[in-house]
């Protein structure tokens, strides 16, 4: 039929048409903008890497580095107390002079009547005090007495709750508490080179602290009454009459030890550099075992 338009099919498509429509204009813009991005990113990389980063050290920054390092140290030394006045300190309000008189012996001077003074620790909340044997032995003669003070100055009559003759110790109970009772930290057990503070009252020196260190362990000694104490500690700090019953602390003022005996090869009464004390664990046992 003249003047009809052909018919388009599906499997035909008019070519005509599809030349005449238009193609897309936004790709090529658009990747000029994507390199661009990417020229802007390494760029950026590349400035904080050079010119942007850290600056290098210098031998003044590390020298300022090593001062501030060593002042900072020397000042939280100054603000640290030593170790034996935290021992010290922590023990004190433990701490127990303990005195022991026989009567005198008939036909003697007036007054000589035999007496020990030692230390002690208390070790409960019921105010049970913790000494040497050796220190306390005159309460088997004849008026013999056990007196004890509490570091508040409370004054009171003690008599022994239990013995345990084979380590020279002893456990003591008073008839009279302070007000407020602070029973001792117990330790661990020691090692050689550890720092140990023995607490007591040497030649009557009330309260006095030594300091030292665990020198040997397990030694054996001969005691005045004929027994030979076993496994004690053996430490350099200084120790004499007076001492016997006191505490043997660690650095933190925990109770590793009690005193029990000085060496002297000339058998004078005071300290040539060696000292003893049994150990806690032995000297504790006292404390939960039967009367003897």
């Amino acid at each position: 039929m003249a003047g009809a338009a052909p018919l388009l099919t599906v499997d035909e498509p008019d070519e005509s048409v599809l030349a005449e429509e238009p193609r897309p204009r936004w790709r090529r813009p658009r990747l000029l903008w994507i390199l661009v991005l990417v020229c802007i990113v390494v760029f950026v990389a590349i400035w904080r890497l050079s010119d942007g980063g850290p600056a290098p050290l210098t031998q003044n920054d590390v020298d300022q580095a090593v001062r501030s390092g060593i002042e900072k140290a020397q000042a939280e030394e100054r603000n640290t107390p030593p170790d034996a006045a935290t021992a010290y300190r922590r023990i004190l309000p433990s701490l127990v002079t303990v005195v022991s008189s026989a009567a005198p012996v008939t036909g003697t001077t007036a007054g000589a009547a035999k007496s020990s003074l030692g230390a002690g620790v208390i070790i409960n909340a019921d105010g049970a005090v913790l000494t040497a044997l050796h220190v306390v032995d005159n309460d088997g003669k004849a008026g013999g007495k056990i007196q004890v003070q509490f570091a508040d100055g409370t004054q009171a009559n003690a008599t022994i709750e239990r013995r345990q003759p084979e380590s020279d110790i002893a456990v003591l109970t008073v008839d009279q508490l302070p007000e407020v009772t602070v029973p001792a930290v117990i330790g661990g057990g020691a090692q050689v080179g550890d720092a140990v503070f023995p607490v007591g009252n040497p030649l009557g020196l009330r309260g006095s602290l030594t300091a030292g260190v665990v020198s040997a362990l397990d030694r054996s000694v001969r005691s005045e009454s004929g027994r030979t104490l076993k496994q004690l500690i053996q430490f350099d700090a200084a120790v004499n009459p007076g001492n016997s019953g006191g505490p043997l602390l660690d650095r933190e003022g925990h109770v590793i030890g009690i005193v029990t005996a000085l060496a002297n090869p000339s058998q004078q009464p005071y300290f040539v550099g060696i000292g003893f004390a049994v150990p806690i664990a032995t000297a504790g046992g006292a404390g939960g075992g039967p009367s003897k």
